[in-house]
This record gives C-alpha cells, sequence and structure tokens, in this order.
C-alpha cells in the first residue's frame, strides 16, 4: 500500500481530518531506530529559554507536540531554528521577553503547563492557560501549585488562565513533598528552582527517564541539581544559566509501542537506539507473553508466539508498568489465550478507546479503573476514531494484527507522539496509507 506524506496534507493535519487505512494480519518483521524521547522533548524545549544564550537539542523527533512547542516559544519571542533532516532545534532566548503564554497555541498542549515554572523562575511573574491534549482524564494540577505557593509565589486562576507571581521577585528555596508522585510537578518545580535562593528540595519526586534528562540538560547549563532518578531531588538556585547542546534520551515509550505490536502481530522485531534499562518493567510483561527478548542494551529484539499469553498489570510511575503503554497492552491482550486485568492508577479515564476496540471484536469489560480483557483468537478490521495519542497507538496495533481493512480516524492524536509512523511500520512490512 502507498502512503502519503503527512507534510503534505496541509490545514487537514490540524482539523483531523486525515486517516490511516490498515491491511492487517502480517507478521511485523525487522528493525526500527526509535526517535528521541517525546516526553524529554517538551521538558528541555521550554528549559532552553531559561539561559541567556543559544541551546541545541538533538535527537529531536519530528512529531506535532514538538513543532506546536516551537510555535509557542516563537510567539513568546525566542529564535527557534528546526532542522528535520538533522533533527536538531536551535532555541536562541535573547529576544524571549514576555510572561504571557499564547493561549490558543497551550490549549492544544499538555505539557505547556511547564511554562508556569519557566516563566516565573526567568520574570519572576506568568500567565499559561490551563493545558490541553489529549481526553484522557483529569490531570490535576494541584500539586504543581503547592508547590509554586511554597516556592513563595502568589497563585490565582482567571477565566481558565493561570497568573502566578513571586511575592519578593525571586523565588525562595524551600522543602517540598509531592502527595502523590507526578512528573509534572516534578519537573514544573524544577524549572521553577533552578534561580531560587537557597536551596529547593523535592520529596517524593517522580523518577522517570525524562526528568533525569531534564536535569543533565539543565546541569550542563550551569544548573545545580542532584538526585535527579531517585525520590528525592536537590536544586541549589544559580542566579544564570548559559545555552549548551544536549541530546535528548531514545522514547521508551515508542520503542515499547512497536515492541507490543511485534507481539500481536505474532512477529520478530528489533528496536534500535533504546536504552534497555527503561523498558525493564515492559520486557518482564512481553517474557510473561511467551515472547522471546534479546537485550543488547542499546537495541532490543522481540521474538513473538503465534499468540501471547494472558498477563495482570498495574500502571505506576517508573520504575512500574507506565501509564503510556498500559492502552497498546490492552491491544495485546484482546488477543491473549486467556483473561486478563489491566488496572490504570494514574488517570481516571484511560479506557476511553475500549469501546473502539471493541468494533473490532475484542471483548473487554471496564470496572471502574480495572479493565477486564478476554482474548479472542483473532480481531477484525473496522472504522474507528482515536481520541487520545496512546489510544491510537493501541489502535494502529489492533489494526496491523486484524483480519481485513481498518480505517484509523482521528489521526492527529498519532502524530502528537510517533514520529513517521507510516513509514517505519511499512519498514516492518505493515500495509499501511494515509488518506488526506
Amino acid at each position: 500500500m502507498d502512503h502519503a506524506d503527512p507534510t503534505f496534507c496541509g490545514e487537514q493535519k490540524l482539523r483531523g481530518e486525515q486517516k490511516l487505512i490498515v491491511e492487517g494480519g502480517q507478521p511485523l518483521r525487522g528493525s526500527v531506530t526509535i526517535s528521541g524521547s517525546k516526553n524529554a522533548a517538551v521538558a528541555a524545549i521550554p528549559a532552553a529559554l531559561l539561559a541567556s544564550s543559544a541551546s541545541v537539542i538533538e535527537n529531536i523527533p519530528d512529531i506535532l507536540d514538538v513543532k506546536v512547542f516551537a510555535d509557542i516559544l516563537t510567539e513568546l519571542g525566542a529564535l527557534v531554528s528546526y532542522d528535520r533532516n538533522n533533527r536538531t532545534m536551535t532555541i536562541d532566548p535573547n529576544a524571549f521577553k514576555t510572561s504571557v503564554a499564547p493561549h490558543h497555541l497551550v490549549s492544544r498542549l499538555r505539557a505547556s503547563y511547564y511554562l508556569l515554572g519557566v516563566l516565573l523562575s526567568k520574570f519572576g511573574v506568568a500567565e499559561v492557560a490551563m493545558p490541553g491534549g489529549c481526553d484522557i482524564g483529569i490531570r490535576p494540577i494541584d500539586q504543581h501549585i503547592k508547590g509554586i505557593k511554597a516556592l513563595g509565589a502568589d497563585v490565582t486562576l482567571e477565566h481558565g488562565t493561570i497568573k502566578v507571581k513571586a511575592k519578593s521577585g525571586r523565588l525562595t528555596g524551600r522543602e517540598i513533598y509531592l502527595d502523590v508522585t507526578s512528573v509534572g510537578a516534578t519537573v514544573n518545580l524544577m524549572l521553577a528552582a533552578v534561580f531560587a535562593e537557597g536551596t529547593t528540595v523535592i520529596e517524593n519526586a517522580a523518577k522517570e527517564p525524562h526528568v533525569v534528562d531534564l536535569a543533565n540538560y539543565l546541569n550542563a547549563m550551569g544548573a545545580r541539581i542532584q538526585g535527579a532518578g531517585t525520590d528525592t531531588i536537590r536544586i541549589r538556585g544559580v542566579t544564570s544559566l548559559r545555552g549548551t547542546r544536549h541530546a535528548l534520551i531514545p522514547d521508551d515509550i515508542e520503542a515499547g509501542t512497536y515492541l507490543l505490536a511485534a507481539v500481536a502481530t505474532g512477529g520478530d522485531v528489533t528496536v534500535e537506539n533504546v536504552i534497555s534499562k527503561h523498558l525493564e518493567s515492559l520486557l518482564s510483561k512481553v517474557v510473561e507473553m511467551g515472547a522471546s527478548v534479546e537485550d543488547r542494551q542499546d537495541s532490543v529484539r522481540v521474538v513473538a508466539p503465534k499468540r501471547p499469553k494472558s498477563v495482570n498489570a498495574i500502571t505506576l510511575p517508573y520504575p512500574g508498568f507506565p501509564t503510556d503503554l498500559q492502552q497498546p497492552l490492552i491491544s495485546v491482550m484482546a488477543l491473549a489465550d486467556d483473561v486478563s486485568l489491566i488496572q490504570e492508577t494514574i488517570y481516571d479515564n484511560r479506557f476511553g478507546f475500549v469501546n473502539e476496540l471493541m468494533k473490532m471484536g475484542a471483548r473487554i469489560k471496564v470496572d471502574g479503573r480495572t479493565a477486564v480483557v478476554e482474548g479472542v483468537t483473532g480481531l477484525t478490521g473496522a472504522p474507528v476514531t482515536a481520541r487520545d495519542l496512546r489510544g491510537a497507538a493501541a489502535l494502529l496495533i489492533a489494526a496491523l494484527s486484524a483480519r481485513g481493512i481498518t480505517e484509523i480516524y482521528g489521526v492527529h492524536h498519532l502524530d502528537r507522539g510517533y514520529e513517521r509512523v507510516e513509514q517505519k511500520v511499512s519498514a516492518l512490512g505493515g500495509h499501511i496509507a494515509r488518506v488526506c
């Protein structure tokens, strides 16, 4: 099947008028190179605004969320140069003057709340609209606000916009205990605290790889951050940061998605350019499913059985099973040999895609935050609609395994986090086309 280059689809991409046509039933075989981490990118890009000179971020993924963030920085006054061929982004913050984030762009991006920490740190004030992005349930920012207040800022919410202001012009370091482990709050407080007077300590901090990646980037710029990757992060405030060159870590969620697609299709797939340690919780489940795993540290090969064994899983903060792979896992368990229980503890509405999966013949019952998945011997192609990023990936996995043709609408969600998905799937032998 031929595929259209999504870059030629124009405004249809933003309006969600594209669809993917997938002819399933073929085992995926071969190797795929994993792009830079989406989650690391959307933290590093706004962090570049804190420097006094230009930064070059390498291994930038060619995805929609990165493009939206680049547009946000441009509207803020920064000079942004995005080289898609070399996967680099150069960000010069010298002309960056405003503390008010553009509402029409912020509302399209979940990670836009990182601008709170950046703008507050840079100017002592910030105005940022409530974030947009995926419809996967409430993502409260109460821990962000709690931490920002502890650092000495007033916070108000007016007409859907968060307004923050440092009481004394500069934030002051404090000990902050997060009531729940939150990646977003951990990142935002790191960004806010780099210029704070004294020392900030974040207890019960998130340990995800992209949190560590951000700390490494900030430290390379001159920040003084210790403990990233543990549950206690200590930030000693500095007065300035300098631009630097930083390469993002590989995307563990993209890697996991292709490995799960291999299991769903009974395939043999190697993911290249990965850090296998970041995949440990997934790989343990893949082994439980009956697949063989060959771990080469910077690449991982999975050889799948004809039909996966059922597994139970519960989403947890890193190093637990990632919530971003919960939906793709359900697509695999829809084909398993028995009943699986998948429990979601991070978000309250991440089973919304299940009704679409059931159109393809899946047997799933949702009870609160638990999905009971009764495996079937095969799925059948059908028209389905994606409503969030990882749900779109789950529907793609189901389509690749299904008999017949599946039409996936809402494909712009997939473009938010997966680079050149048609080319990568086609290189693995999948039959996929994009129609504008």
